[in-house]
């Protein structure tokens, strides 16, 4: 019924949705598959795009060309620039979504895309033929053939939902689970493990007191993530702040001992960063209260997200303890908070591109790799659906530097490092976040994007006109000069040291006390020649001109890192040869095969002196 396909992408959460509209942007034709085409980019845990790290990322997947951005902008209904009191180098946008807006925008973006096609089944394996992938096998019995297949299943892999002492299999709540696809890939060769994550209950916001409460308002003048012309909010709702204190805690350590995690019913392993109310409670326990985020899912709707209460105690445990923080007093639950347990493949299994070692044309995407997050699956879509297209067409493979980008960052600690936790993006994970900065990703990323395809040329002309705009300011603060009688009241003002002569505008604007803002509204002049440029293009040339020294500084470290980067190893090299390496080093490196020397180095286990014995035999 279903005719051959270029590409199958297997389930319709962030990673499937970019990696399903990468591909076919691309010119594949792709073909969909989700057990539930009214739950498409559903976001299962929190309403919220981007954050620390995270933010970045939403960013440069928009700056290649991926859909993330775009639809978080149309489905926004609040937005905030978090770390604004650090350099520029944390600056993380965060945006608030309709939960329900989101996966409407999501289907209808794909259903846009003439080379999308849909399929509502669960993918039972993969169709293998002489050793070679063609296809998969669905639940309803049909086989589904393809070039390549990526497969996105989130946490629906033998998913397990924990609730105190109940479990029950599920993909989410509400959700059957898949099975039959981990079974396969473990008789292939693939090694699994489990993990572990949780949500908090839902509940009825006509039942809060919001004015026990903090409120926390969205951004005064918000910004968006993407580089496109999608609108800035105009209006927003707000979020709320409370907090837990002794008595919740005292009713949650009620529940321990029919905790599935204290019983010892879960085997996986939970985020490190993003921990249970139980969790908290134990790790901390010299702590008397923890902050609660109280999150609207939408504009319409009274459904709210108690962000910071995550747990899989029981059920009426949970509605006793949450009752007792301020605001919840007379809260009723729309459904609790529950664990999720569920397979996953350790990275160390992939090349750069998300492809696997074992078995050719097969990529991996999500929380089958084992990471946490909207915006770490997406980004790993991304580039699945880009590299699975590209290596069908015999076309270069598309890998992103350490250098380059977050995602760059992300895939090369899942590949060259592993994880036995849920891996997330932290800004103290890039060497170069100074380089990485949520505000240049389009001049970092979009180039890119449209040569391999994706990001559409008007992109890249606004790319152009960004920089150059950019560097007319910098050169015009490097020139201009300002007198004292000008500049020194202002000067007085914040506090700064007074000019005994003319200075340079470049020396005034470095200053720590003042931001380039201040001068365009204080100083008429100044004014008048920033006004024809745009906010972007304004924050771009103040970070030019303030970090200069430390851009420059980190710029030579890259170069100097490359060096390791361009010295290429042949796919086919044979580690166990050399036997003046460890043999860790040999073990491991025949298995993840690194094609750089730089990729080698920062394989897990690997030493200085292994790459040393490497340069010697690569002639270096």
């Amino acid at each position: 019924m279903l005719g051959k396909y270029d590409i199958i992408v297997v389930g319709a959460g962030h990673a499937g949705c970019e990696a399903a509209a990468a591909a076919a942007n691309m010119g594949s034709k792709v073909l969909l598959i989700t057990m539930d085409m009214n739950k498409i980019a559903q976001m299962s845990c929190n309403p919220a795009m981007g954050g620390v790290a995270k933010g970045q990322i939403v960013r440069e997947i928009d700056a290649l060309g991926g859909y993330s951005g775009i639809v978080t902008d149309n489905s926004a209904i609040q937005f905030r620039l978090l770390n604004r009191s650090k350099g520029p180098a944390m600056y993380s946008p965060r945006a608030q979504s309709d939960r329900m807006l989101f996966s409407q925008y999501w289907r209808e973006h794909l259903e846009q895309i003439p080379n999308v096609d849909f399929w509502q089944d669960m993918v039972s394996g993969l169709l293998i033929e002489n050793g070679k992938l063609v296809g998969v096998k669905t639940g309803m019995g049909m086989n589904i053939y393809s070039k390549a297949v990526v497969l996105t299943n989130g946490t629906f892999l033998n998913g397990i939902i924990h609730i105190g002492q109940k479990q029950f299999g599920g993909g989410r709540i509400g959700e059957k689970s898949a099975s039959g696809i981990t079974e396969q890939l473990i008789s292939l060769g693939f090694e699994s493990g489990r993990m572990k994550t949780g949500t908090p209950p839902r509940v009825d916001g006509r039942t809060l007191n919001y004015e026990a409460m903090e409120i926390q308002e969205g951004d005064e003048n918000p910004g968006k993530f993407s580089y496109t012309k999608t609108k800035p909010l105009t209006n927003q709702r707000p979020c709320w702040i409370t907090y837990t204190n002794e008595k919740v805690h005292d009713i949650l350590r009620t529940g321990f001992d029919d905790s599935p995690m204290y019983a010892g019913r879960i085997k996986g392993l939970g985020p490190r960063y993003c921990p249970s109310i139980e969790d908290k409670i134990n790790r901390f326990a010299e702590r008397d209260r923890h902050q609660i985020f109280v999150e609207p899912e939408g504009w319409n709707t009274v459904e709210i997200y108690v962000n910071g209460f995550s747990t899989s105690l029981p059920d009426e445990i949970q509605l006793k303890a949450m009752r007792l923080i301020p605001g919840f007093e007379n809260a009723k639950m729309f459904r609790p908070g529950y664990a999720i347990e569920y397979d996953y493949f350790p990275p160390t299994q992939l090349k750069l591109t998300l492809e696997t070692h074992l078995m050719e044309n097969l990529y991996f995407a999500g929380q089958i790799n084992g990471t946490t997050g909207y915006e770490e699956a997406a980004c790993q879509g991304l580039m699945a659906g880009i590299n699975a297209h590209l290596k069908i067409k015999e076309k270069e493979e598309f890998i992103l530097k350490r250098s380059e980008a977050y995602i760059g960052v992300l895939i090369d600690d899942l590949v060259n490092k592993g994880t036995d936790e849920p891996y997330r993006m932290f800004t103290s994970r890039a060497e170069y976040r100074i380089l990485l900065r949520q505000d240049n990703a389009d001049i970092r990323l979009t180039e890119i994007g449209n040569k391999i395809g994706l990001a559409s040329d008007e992109r890249l002309e606004n790319v152009k006109l960004k920089i150059e705009h950019t560097n007319e300011i910098v050169k015009h603060f490097k020139k201009t000069s300002v007198t004292p009688d000008e500049i020194n009241p202002l000067l007085e003002e914040y506090n700064t040291t007074p000019i005994p002569q003319n200075y340079k505008l470049m020396q005034i604007v470095t200053r720590p006390q003042l931001d380039i803002h201040i001068l365009k509204d204080k100083v008429e002049s100044i004014g008048n020649f920033l006004n024809k440029y745009n906010e972007d293009e304004i924050l771009q040339a103040e970070i030019l001109m303030k970090y200069e020294g430390y851009l420059e500084k980190e710029q030579l470290m890259v170069e100097k890192m490359n060096r390791l980067e361009n010295v290429n190893i042949n796919e086919d090299f044979d580690f166990t040869s050399i036997h003046n390496l460890s043999s860790e080093a040999r073990q491991k490196l025949n298995k993840q095969k690194p094609r750089t020397l730089g990729q080698a180095a920062r394989i897990s286990g690997i030493s200085p002196s292994d790459i040393s014995v490497l340069m010697i035999h690569l002639g270096r």
